[in-house]
């Protein structure tokens, strides 16, 4: 049977604000490492594992389960969104194509992902994930080939040229399309943390 999946809350005792802060990420970080890599193959290819996840109505399929529930704001179409995400391919038995947490600044901070609620910046089951999250949530998302990449135009991309071939040689091989894999090719599974959703000034 597909394992199951155990939240994590970290505890810290009084320091700073910052080092709290580092030690908090550190924690979200090493808890979506630990989830992920002990379900993401039965997730992807094992249909009872399926069964703990819900549809999101009206999604086109897009499947998710909340590793933790935030308690700030929901996004609103027009919003400035921050993300923080692990990106997987289903078809290589849970590649992991991307990770925000691996872009750093000069600072060595990790750099969030940034896009336009309902600009079609992202791929459409990412937006989807992302418009019934809280600020600090925390959501794994399966995303079907029809919701997932239709060009190697969206976003989000794999910084790295080699990542981006293999994740896209992978999603429109033209040979195992035509041998009827099309629906499986593209599913992706996506760990997302929503960091914040803000409000467009008006230019």
């Amino acid at each position: 049977s597909p394992p199951s999946i155990r939240i994590f809350a970290s505890r810290s005792s009084p320091s700073s604000p910052s080092s709290t802060v580092a030690s908090s990420r550190r924690s979200i970080s090493l808890s979506i490492i630990a989830v992920t890599s002990s379900v993401v193959s039965s997730v992807c290819f094992s249909s009872p594992a399926l069964a703990e996840f819900s549809e999101i109505p009206d999604s086109g399929g897009v499947k998710s389960l909340d590793l933790r529930i935030g308690d700030g704001e929901v996004p609103i179409e027009g919003n400035q969104i921050e993300i923080h995400y692990y990106g997987r391919l289903a078809a290589k038995q849970g590649w992991r194509f991307d990770s925000t947490y691996d872009h750093k600044d000069s600072n060595g901070e990790a750099v969030p992902f940034t896009f336009i609620l309902g600009s079609s910046e992202v791929i459409r089951g990412i937006e989807t994930a992302v418009r019934s999250m809280k600020v600090g949530g925390i959501r794994r998302v399966v995303i079907p080939p029809s919701q997932g990449y239709q060009n190697t135009s969206q976003e989000p991309l794999p910084p790295n040229f080699f990542d981006r071939q293999r994740l896209f040689t992978t999603i429109f091989n033209p040979t195992r399309l035509a041998n009827g894999e099309g629906s499986t090719l593209g599913t992706l599974v996506f760990d997302i943390e929503l960091v914040s959703t803000r409000r467009r000034l008006n230019r």
